[in-house]
């Protein structure tokens, strides 16, 4: 089994990478293959809603870091996003890359579970938590959750670790999307996916 864990901050060795280290402590304990796709310090503009990706490619019209974790993506079991908050919201750069990666993606995203972790100095976490995991919510991914909302406290480079309850709940998030993911995978093999119906699109102007 594997886990893409998605670095959204710009400072790649920040408190937000502490925390998804923490998680990956864990996730090796259980077994799990983890890799870490950092892309806060990356160029990424957000979609432009050209439609190129639904007229056959499959892919984002801009070839950068989306294109290349949607194969991650595809192949992985789970999918860990961390991010810092600023304004009370993820790090903008994160939220173009989570729009264009899972509206471009045309894989089937149903029962890989996702997971938050939401660093932040002290406010906006609740939020931040939320914004994140409409993505999972949206696509038919089950949401792991923890001891309490998934977040860490620190403000300069190294002072999560000193969060220890925060540093607990990732650990905890992290023990609980392995069990959440190895039920899954045993339940796909015993009784399948549950049954697709053909989506039904209703708007409210027609």
């Amino acid at each position: 089994m594997k886990v893409l864990l998605i670095n959204g901050s710009p400072r790649v060795q920040g408190n937000t990478k502490l925390a998804l280290n923490e998680m990956i402590g864990i996730f090796e304990k259980e077994g799990i293959e983890t890799e870490v796709l950092d892309v806060g310090n990356k160029d990424v503009r957000g979609c432009i809603a050209c439609q190129t990706c639904k007229k056959g490619s499959g892919k984002c019209v801009f070839d950068d870091v989306v294109n290349e974790a949607a194969s991650k993506f595809a192949e992985c079991d789970g999918l860990v996003v961390g991010t810092p908050v600023y304004y009370g919201s993820a790090n903008a750069t994160l939220i173009a890359f989570l729009t264009r990666l899972f509206y471009s993606t045309p894989f089937d995203k149903t029962m890989k579970v996702g997971a938050s972790a939401v660093v932040a100095r002290r406010g906006g976490i609740s939020a931040t938590y939320d914004e994140i995991n409409k993505f999972f919510a949206i696509s038919g991914m089950p949401i792991a959750s923890t001891q309490y909302w998934n977040a860490v406290h620190g403000r300069e480079p190294g002072e999560a670790a000193q969060d220890a309850e925060g540093m607990q709940t990732m650990r905890v998030l992290a023990r609980n999307m392995s069990f959440l993911m190895k039920c899954i995978a045993d339940g796909k093999e015993k009784y399948g996916l549950p049954e697709k119906e053909e989506f039904v699109r209703t708007n409210y102007i027609r």
